[in-house]
Order: C-alpha cells, then sequence, then structure tokens
C-alpha cells in the first residue's frame, strides 16, 4: 500500500567544528575544508501526499520566505522525475535562520528524502546528490547522512566516524548574509590546506574538537556584527572555548565527550543547569545545550553512495 503522508520528519542543523578557506575557483567559489558535525538542534517537517500536482508549504511556527529552500528542492524533484504527484509540507521552524548552522539545506534535504518515498521513486542516493547540490552547497551532506571531513565548495564529502560530543550553542538576534562575509577584504583566500590525519590525530587527544584548526570567516564577521564578538566572550567566559559556525552569526563552544564521566550532575540537572544559564541571555538571542548526532535520523531513506564519492 502506497503511503499518504509522513510526520514528524527531522532536519538537523550542524556545527562546523573547523572552516578553512584554501583557495577560490575561477567562478568566484570558495574552496574550502571543514569538518560538519550533526548535532541534535532540529526542525521538523509533516509531509501529506497531493494528487493535483500543487505544492503547498505551511509553517507552524517562524514565518519562512515565500519560496524557501525547502518548496525549490520539491519542484526539483518533482521536474525532474516527471511525478504528477504534490504535497502539502508543514515545517515547525525551530534551528534560527541566519546562523550557519545549515536549517535552509538540512529542510531541503530532507523534503528530497521524504519527497522520494512518499512518491514512490525510490532513487538511490547518488540520484539525489545532485539535485541537492543545485540547490545549495551544504544540502549533500544532509543528504549523505553521516558527519564529514568536507572539501571543495562542499560537495566533497569523506565520512568520519566522531566521538560523542556536548555543545553549547548561541545565536544572537544578528543574522549575517553569507554573500557579505564572503566578500569581506578581511577574509583569507590561500590559507594552508590541512589534513584529516592532523585532525584526527588532535581528536584523539583533545577534549573538546573544537581544538582543532579555526574558522577562517570569524575575523570577516566579527568586524560586521558586534555581536558575534559579544557571543563568543559570552561562551568563552563559561566554558573556556567559542567559535563561529558556518557563514552565520551563531558560535558554540565545545564541552567535551559525552561520557557518562564527564560529569557529576544528573542529566536532569544538567538541563535545569543549562536553562538557567541560557535564560541569562541578551533580549533576542538563543541558545541551548546540544550534542552531535553519529548518523542523521534519516539515513538510510535513500540507498547510500559510495564512501568518499564526490557530486
Amino acid at each position: 500500500m502506497s503511503l499518504t503522508a509522513l510526520f514528524d520528519v527531522a532536519a538537523p542543523a550542524k556545527l562546523n567544528l573547523f572552516l578553512h578557506i584554501i583557495g577560490k575557483r575561477a567562478d568566484g567559489y570558495h574552496l574550502l575544508q571543514s569538518v560538519f558535525v550533526l548535532i541534535d538542534w532540529c526542525d521538523t517537517l509533516h509531509f501529506e501526499r497531493r494528487t493535483d500536482s500543487l505544492l503547498a508549504r505551511h509553517d507552524l511556527g517562524t514565518a519562512l520566505p515565500a519560496d524557501d529552500l525547502c518548496l525549490r528542492a520539491a519542484r526539483s524533484l518533482q521536474r525532474e522525475s516527471g511525478v504528477s504527484l504534490g504535497a502539502d509540507i508543514s515545517i515547525d521552524k525551530q534551528v534560527p535562520s541566519g546562523a550557519g548552522m545549515g536549517g535552509g539545506s538540512s529542510d531541503a534535504a530532507s523534503t528530497l528524502l521524504a519527497l522520494n518515498r512518499l512518491w514512490g521513486l525510490d532513487w538511490p542516493l547518488a540520484r539525489l546528490l545532485p539535485l541537492g547540490l543545485g540547490l545549495g552547497a551544504d544540502v549533500p551532506f544532509f543528504l549523505a547522512g553521516h558527519n564529514a571531513w568536507v572539501e571543495g565548495i562542499g560537495e566533497r564529502l569523506t565520512p568520519m566516524p566522531m566521538p560523542p560530543q556536548n555543545f553549547a550553542v548561541v545565536k544572537p538576534a544578528a543574522s549575517l548574509h553569507t554573500r557579505a562575509i564572503f566578500s569581506h577584504p578581511l577574509l583569507v583566500c590561500d590559507n594552508e590546506a590541512a589534513t584529516i590525519e592532523g585532525f584526527t590525530e588532535a581528536a584523539q587527544t583533545a577534549e573538546s574538537l573544537t581544538s582543532f584548526g579555526r574558522n577562517d570567516l570569524q575575523p570577516s564577521a566579527e568586524s560586521q556584527c558586534p555581536e558575534v564578538v559579544e557571543a563568543l566572550k559570552w561562551l568563552s567566559a563559561r566554558f573556556g572555548n567559542s567559535r563561529m559556525t558556518g557563514s552565520g552569526s551563531a558560535v558554540f563552544a565545545g564541552r567535551g565527550r559525552n561520557t557518562k564521566d564527564n560529569t557529576k550532575d544528573s542529566p536532569n540537572a544538567q538541563s535545569q543547569s543549562a536553562a538557567a544559564m541560557f535564560d541569562a541571555l541578551p533580549t533576542g538571542w538563543i541558545g541551548r545545550m546540544c550534542r552531535s548526532l553519529e548518523r542523521h535520523p534519516l539515513s538510510g531513506w535513500a540507498v547510500q553512495a559510495e564512501v568518499g564519492s564526490e557530486v
């Protein structure tokens, strides 16, 4: 019996543990290196199949732009597959926009994976990945479903098993625009390349994975957005480290490995302590404690591509 609806479909955010800019292509796209880690700060989407080919989005929380990435993803899959079905797409938006956490890209990836099932297409991941890249450089990461070493413009993914981690994440009221960050004169585009081996060695010895590398976009962001500087100081005062993630205004601090021995408090006590801490954030800021995810919640919804493949 064919599916008529898929409810409570997760779209998790990600953190860039570091972000190095190592070059620039002739078409203007920057070449980067990063490690992307999935976290448990998620949007939730619901999909209901339509037989009239119409695509409609319904906002259950924060209002989104009229033509957001999930609608564009749905149209792309509809067009490329030739399917005559449509869908009602409802979104409970929780991941903040303008944060650099990949919320819109994650929504697009979950939309492709969900409609691939709802419409009975059963496309393999290798066929969905080019559609994802056409929507945005981060979308293939969310489609692939695993934490990864990322290169190129974001399309070259090497799966990386990661130890469980805890992160404090803060998004100030101000948002940043990716184009402004990448076009700023403070951005250096020819930094020395890192290696997977170097990162792996550091990860094995460091208490927090934030100890490796840097975010090359951070000087540009700090010069344009004083709230980024304030947020970095706020986290550093409480956790001893902080870093910007991606090209948005969100910042994070590593709290160390997520093990039973890293705290004497019960989970409930930890939750209450974190809630009290984030209650002290300035007006308009949001923050929460996050845990890394070993795999994307939708991992396996499409047949996986070969490890280390390039879109």
